[in-house]
C-alpha cells in the first residue's frame, strides 16, 4: 500500500522490525485527533484483558507497566502530552506522532489523514531479544486490533453523537 506523504515511521522502512498500515475511507472532513476519537471511543471486547495480560508478563522483563486505553475523548493536544500510554511526538490536523519507546523497542504509530482517507501506519524497530519476542505475539494481534478498530468506525461516525 502506498503511503500518505504526511507518514511518519519510527526508523527508514528497510531498518524497520515491524512495519502495517492500513487504511480507510472517510465520510466527512476530521482532524487526526478527531479520527483518534472516534476509533478509540469503542473499545474492543477483551482489549482490557489484553492489556492486563501483556503487563504481567512485560513486568517480569522490567517493562513499565501501560494499562491500555481509556477510551477518554480528548479536545486537543500538543507534543509532549500523552494520549492513553502513548507519548505524542507530533500533532497537526492531517497527522498525530505518537510513540512508546523504552529499551527493547521504540513503538510509533502515526494517524494520518490524506484525501479523506485515514490511515493507521505503526512501526516498530526492536533494540534486544525481548523485543523481537515481545512482537512475536503483538505483531499478529495488533493486526488484526487494528482492522477489528477501523471495521467499527463508520458506524461511530454515523453516530448522533459522533466525534466529528
Amino acid at each position: 500500500m502506498q503511503l500518505p506523504p504526511n507518514a511518519a515511521l519510527v526508523a527508514p522502512r528497510d531498518q524497520l522490525d515491524y512495519f502495517h498500515v492500513r487504511s480507510h475511507p472517510l465520510p466527512c472532513d476530521m482532524t487526526a485527533l478527531e479520527a483518534w476519537n472516534a476509533v478509540m471511543s469503542r473499545p474492543l471486547p477483551l482489549m482490557g484483558a489484553a492489556f492486563k495480560i501483556r503487563d504481567a508478563i512485560s513486568k517480569q522483563f522490567g517493562v513499565k507497566q501501560i494499562g491500555g486505553f481509556t477510551g477518554a475523548r480528548q479536545t486537543e493536544v500538543s507534543e509532549g502530552e500523552h494520549l492513553d500510554f502513548f507519548l505524542v511526538e507530533g500533532v497537526s490536523p492531517d497527522r498525530l506522532i505518537l510513540t512508546e519507546r523504552d529499551r527493547h523497542l521504540d513503538v510509533m504509530t502515526c494517524i494520518a489523514i490524506h484525501d479523506r482517507t485515514l490511515f493507521i501506519i505503526s512501526s516498530v524497530k526492536t533494540h534486544n531479544l525481548f523485543g523481537r519476542a515481545y512482537m512475536i505475539p503483538v505483531g499478529p494481534a495488533h493486526r488484526l486490533i487494528v482492522w477489528a478498530m477501523l471495521r467499527g468506525l463508520d458506524t461511530t461516525l454515523a453516530a448522533p453523537q459522533a466525534v466529528h
